[in-house]
């Protein structure tokens, strides 16, 4: 896949500021893409024919702690094509101020991506914007905080029963 020319395509048909940084090393290339614009650039993708991006294998999310910033990871692939690319989205880390950090929801471009987002909802704390059904999916509803983040203090009990 030319990155200059995907670049190109998405400052033309996405925004011109959707991407802000472009990681060529590793197994995929990675574009940082402004958290804005993250539904128009997947709707590129998934749309153009050149490059039919039909898969959303992963949506991940990793914590920058005590760096001040979270990172969405999204994983897509051309089945057709055998391609494959990794966007990231940096959003601001905001647990000072009991705010969860948002992004768009891209559960209406790829199906898959709800089931995606409601497992970064629940074990980062990541709220997707949109999202039809947007609540925890491996922990209980009444679970406090978010046990993936890097400053996430475990639980001594859960209704009376020690965890250990």
């Amino acid at each position: 896949m030319d990155i200059e020319k995907l670049v190109a395509d998405l400052k033309e048909h996405a925004a011109e500021d959707a991407v802000f940084e472009v990681k060529k090393e590793g197994l995929q290339p990675s574009l940082y893409i402004n958290p804005l614009f993250i539904k128009q650039v997947t709707a590129f993708l998934r749309d153009d024919p050149a490059y039919y991006m039909d898969f959303l294998s992963s949506i991940s999310a990793v914590d920058y702690y005590p760096d001040g910033y979270f990172e969405v990871v999204y994983h897509l692939s051309s089945i057709i094509k055998g391609t494959q690319l990794c966007l990231k989205v940096k959003l601001e880390d905001l647990r000072e101020t009991n705010e969860l950090p948002e992004v768009d929801s891209l559960s209406a471009i790829w199906r898959t991506a709800e089931w995606h987002e409601r497992e970064c909802f629940d074990l980062m704390g990541i709220f997707f914007r949109g999202h039809p059904d947007l609540r925890r999916i491996l922990l209980p509803d009444d679970w406090e905080g978010f046990p993936l983040r890097k400053d996430y203090k475990d639980m001594e009990e859960y209704h009376g029963i020690a965890i250990k």
